[in-house]
């Protein structure tokens, strides 16, 4: 059963670990995880789906801190069985995991819940896909990326009730040709699972781009950026999270540890704000 550490042990933990300054690989944490024997009642297990590219997968550094569960985070694994959560929450590229947002934004919204709210994440972010191979479903990086989804989406719905979708993704789309319409294919994804999920109204969060990004290798962000907020103001039930504030690694594309834990907290806050969607 998942167990609380004192604050004390996990800052020892930390300080005798080793440290990598690139910050782009996890420590070697174990990374075994224990299987949830009793769910909550459905209607207190709140779900939400992470999709889009890298920087929702997660490039940070895991900490200690990062892998110790509680009982009310869970999520789900590549079997599609009920685990509780640590990171790195993503499996799907081994080589490149890393801290995600679902961790920081779980545990932020579980504190403004009941205790008896479960939150459960369904990862299912892929680094480096564009929203063309979202709509398209594609397979990318071996991963099918539509299908994927839509199938942990529907699998997890069998044990708990869908809160809302979690998405960053458009580093892919700020080339010359690639930026051309984006705000349209992006509410067509949107539509496209509401409608499959059978959830017209399901709230989405959405992080804009890193203000960071260099124009000579992401020209269009800016158009990129804008397209995702017109569709946060007009959309139905989009909702925009600032990220302009957020650091990066040394590779100046993905989010760093802080960036991603505050991407959490402010998905949390704008999840909680609507809680009654």
């Amino acid at each position: 059963m998942p167990y609380k550490l004192s604050p004390l042990l996990v800052f020892f933990i930390y300080c005798a670990a080793p440290r990598n300054i690139n910050e782009t690989q996890t420590h070697h944490f174990p990374a075994t995880t224990e299987k949830v024997v009793v769910l909550p009642p459905k209607e207190n297990f709140y779900i939400f789906l992470m999709a889009g590219q890298s920087n929702m997968a997660g490039r940070g550094f895991v900490e200690p801190g990062d892998t110790i569960s509680t009982t009310r985070i869970l999520t789900l694994n590549k079997n599609n069985e009920w685990v509780y959560a640590k990171e790195p929450l993503h499996y799907y590229e081994p080589g490149r995991t890393g801290l995600d947002c679902g961790l920081s934004f779980a545990k932020k919204l579980a504190r403004k819940y009941k205790k008896e709210i479960t939150i459960g994440l369904v990862p299912c972010a892929i680094g480096g896909s564009s929203i063309e191979q979202w709509l398209g479903d594609s397979t990318y990086r071996g991963v099918t990326l539509y299908s994927n989804f839509l199938q942990k989406a529907k699998a997890a719905a069998q044990n708990g009730t869908i809160k809302g979708l979690l998405w960053h993704q458009g580093e892919s789309n700020t080339g010359a040709k690639s930026h051309i319409g984006y705000k349209q294919k992006l509410e067509s994804f949107f539509t496209k699972v509401r409608t499959d999920l059978q959830q017209p109204t399901m709230p989405v969060y959405l992080g804009s781009l890193g203000s960071y990004l260099t124009k000579t290798s992401f020209p269009y962000t800016d158009s990129v950026n804008h397209d995702i907020k017109e569709l946060s103001q007009t959309g139905s039930n989009i909702f925009l999270i600032k990220t302009s504030d957020f650091s990066h690694l040394k590779d100046t594309i993905h989010f760093d540890s802080k960036s991603q834990r505050l991407m959490g907290k402010r998905f949390a806050k704008k999840v909680h704000k609507n809680r009654n969607l």
